[in-house]
C-alpha cells in the first residue's frame, strides 16, 4: 500500500508561518513548501551553524524570513499576528541533547516558554491549524525493547528531553483549554533521529562523521552500542505536513484536540551508532573507519525506538527511504557539497526524488511486552 504524502493541492497558495525555518529541518521543510507552492514566512534566529544549509540552498530567496527569538513574546505575536497565517507549524527549539547540560536555562526557555508564546500568539491568529513539533526524547526513557507510543507518560532525564516532555504537556493544556472548542485544531509530531545533507550542528553523529571523512580522518564514535531510529530528513517532514492537512481539515474526531503522532522508520531503520558510522564510511570511500572514545560526555540513553502505528493507520503515512537509502541521499548531498555543486538545486532534486519513490517495504511492528 502507497503511504500517503503532502498534497501539493493542499498547499498551493497556503499561508504558512514557520519558526526555525533557518535551522536544518525548517530549511528543508521552507524548500518543501515553497516547492509546493506554499506561501512561507519564515520566524527563526540567524542559521544556527557555520556553514548552513540556509545559506548553502539560499533558502531566504524562496519564502518570507523575518529574525526573531521566539523567546521574545510580543515580537513573536506581532510577527504572526501581521502575516495573517493558515497553518503554523513550530520547529524552533534549542535541539542539542550535550548543549542542553552547559545551557539548560536557555533550553527551558526555548523549548518551554518558546512553545508557550508561539501557542499564545496562534490562538489569537485564527489560523486553522497550529503543529507543534517535538521529539522521540519527550518520552519517559525506561530503555525498553519496544517502540514508545503516543499515549506513554512524558519525561527525559536530561535538560533536553525533559525540555520536550514540558512541551509536549503545554500543547496538551493549550488543546484542552482554547483550541478544541474554538474550532482551531492543534496537534504535535515526534520523530527520531534525521539524518540528511546539511546538518552540520555540533555533537550530532553525521556531523562529526563527515567532518572527519572530509578532513580525511577517522570518526570517532562517543557510544558505538546506542541505537537510534534514524531516518532521513523528508520522513518525519512528509508526516508533520500530512498531520497539519489532517488538522485543517477537521479531520480529528471530537475530543481528541492536542493529538499527537510518532513518525519513526520502521524496525530496520532501528540500528546502532556503530553500524551507521561504519555504513557511512564505506560509502564515502576512503578507506576510512571509526574508532570509538572512551568516555561519553553527559548522559544519554541507550535505546529510543518509536511505534508510528497511529501515523500509518489515521494518516495514512508510511517511510518511503530505508535507513540505506537515508545514509546514500546523505553522503551524496555531502559529496556534492564538497564539489561546490548548486545546493539549492541537489536539496530540491533529493525532494523531488523522495516524493516519486516507491514507499519503503512495510515491516512488522514491534510488539508491547
Amino acid at each position: 500500500m502507497s503511504g500517503r504524502l503532502p498534497d501539493p493541492a493542499f498547499w498551493r497558495g497556503r499561508r504558512v508561518f514557520l519558526t526555525g525555518h533557518t535551522g536544518f529541518k525548517g530549511s528543508w521543510l521552507s524548500l518543501w513548501l515553497a516547492r509546493m507552492g506554499a506561501v512561507v514566512q519564515g520566524y527563526a534566529l540567524p542559521p544556527p551553524t557555520e556553514p548552513s544549509l540556509f545559506e548553502a540552498a539560499r533558502v531566504a530567496g524562496e519564502v518570507g524570513h523575518t529574525l526573531g527569538d521566539i523567546r521574545d513574546q510580543a515580537a513573536l505575536a506581532r510577527s504572526l499576528a501581521a502575516f495573517g497565517p493558515e497553518i503554523v507549524l513550530h520547529m524552533a527549539a534549542q535541539p542539542l541533547v550535550l548543549e542542553s547540560y552547559v545551557q539548560p536555562v536557555e533550553t527551558y526557555a526555548t523549548n518551554v516558554m518558546g512553545t508557550v508564546h508561539l501557542l499564545e500568539a496562534a490562538r489569537h491568529s485564527g489560523a486553522r491549524a497550529t503543529l507543534i513539533v517535538t521529539s522521540d526524547k519527550c518520552y519517559e526513557n525506561r530503555d525498553v525493547i519496544w517502540g514508545y507510543r503516543e499515549h506513554d507518560p512524558m519525561g527525559g532525564h536530561d535538560p533536553y528531553s525533559n525540555s520536550k516532555g514540558c512541551a509536549e504537556l503545554v500543547t496538551a493544556a493549550y488543546a484542552a483549554s482554547y483550541f478544541g472548542p474554538a474550532g482551531l485544531a492543534i496537534g504535535s509530531g515526534r520523530a527520531g533521529n534525521v539524518i540528511g545533507g546539511g546538518d552540520w550542528a555540533k555533537d550530532r553523529l553525521m556531523t562529526d562523521l563527515i567532518a572527519a571523512l572530509m578532513a580525511g580522518r577517522a570518526p570517532v564514535l562517543r557510544s558505538p552500542a546506542a541505537v537510534r531510529p534514524w531516518q532521513h530528513v523528508l520522513e518525519p517532514l512528509s508526516g508533520y505536513l500530512v498531520a497539519a492537512e489532517h488538522l485543517a481539515q477537521g479531520r480529528v474526531p471530537p475530543g481528541r484536540a492536542g493529538d499527537a503522532w510518532n513518525f519513526g522508520p520502521d524496525a530496520a531503520g532501528e540500528v546502532t551508532v556503530g553500524a551507521v558510522a561504519a555504513r557511512i564510511c564505506e560509502l564515502w570511500g576512503s578507506g576510512l573507519r571509526p574508532v570509538v572514545e572512551d568516555a561519553t560526555r553527559g548522559k544519554e540513553a541507550r535505546l529510543l525506538a518509536l511505534d508510528s502505528t497511529k501515523a500509518r493507520i489515521e494518516l495514512g503515512w508510511r517511510p518511503r527511504w530505508g535507513i540505506d537509502r537515508a545514509l546514500a541521499e546523505t553522503v551524496a548531498w555531502f559529496q556534492a557539497w564538497q564539489g561546490r555543486a548548486d545546493m539549492r538545486a541537489v536539496t530540491l532534486r533529493q525532494i523531488d526524488d523522495y516524493v516519486d519513490a516507491a514507499p519503503a517495504p512495510a515491516a512488522r511492528q514491534q510488539e508491547h511486552a
